[in-house]
C-alpha cells in the first residue's frame, strides 16, 4: 500500500510527539520530510538512504526521504511503513544525541556496515525491514 507524503508526515508528527521535548534540544532545523529518493549507487540499485542527520552551516537537522521509503515499501502495509519510519527517526535521533555529546559511535557503525554491504559481504540490519 503506497502512503502519500501527507500520510507519512502525519505518522512522523505522531512519532515525534511520543518523545520528550528535551530530545530535540539544539535540533534547530527540525525534522524534514523530503520528497526525494536517495539511492546509493555504490551499494546497488535497490539500496536507499532512508534518512540522515545533518550538522552543517544551516544547523542541526534530520532529513527523511519519502521517495526512499516509497521505493522500498510501496507494497507493504501501513504498519510496516510506521515501523520503518519510527525506526529511521529513532536512528537519526540517536545520531543527534550522540552529536550533542561529542560521540560518533553510531556514525562509525553505520560506515562500517555500509562499507561491508558495498563489498558484497553479508550484512544483517539490527532492526527495520528485516524484522
Amino acid at each position: 500500500m503506497m502512503l502519500s507524503i501527507d500520510e507519512v508526515n502525519d505518522i512522523l508528527d505522531q512519532a515525534v510527539e511520543e518523545y520528550p521535548q528535551e530530545l530535540f534540544q539544539s535540533l534547530n532545523g527540525g525534522i524534514l520530510l523530503l520528497e526525494d529518493a536517495l539511492p546509493d549507487p555504490q551499494a546497488g540499485e535497490d539500496v536507499y538512504i532512508m534518512g540522515e542527520y545533518c550538522w552543517d552551516e544551516m544547523g542541526r537537522y534530520i532529513n527523511l526521504y519519502y521517495g526512499s521509503f516509497a521505493a522500498l515499501l510501496a507494497d507493504e502495509t501501513r504498519q510496516v511503513w510506521e515501523q520503518e519510519l519510527r525506526f529511521t527517526l529513532r536512528h537519526e535521533l540517536t545520531h543527534h544525541v550522540e552529536g550533542l555529546a561529542g560521540e560518533r559511535s553510531l556514525e562509525h557503525k553505520d560506515s562500517e556496515q555500509l562499507a561491508a554491504f558495498r563489498r558484497g559481504e553479508d550484512w544483517e540490519p539490527e532492526e527495520g525491514l528485516e524484522d
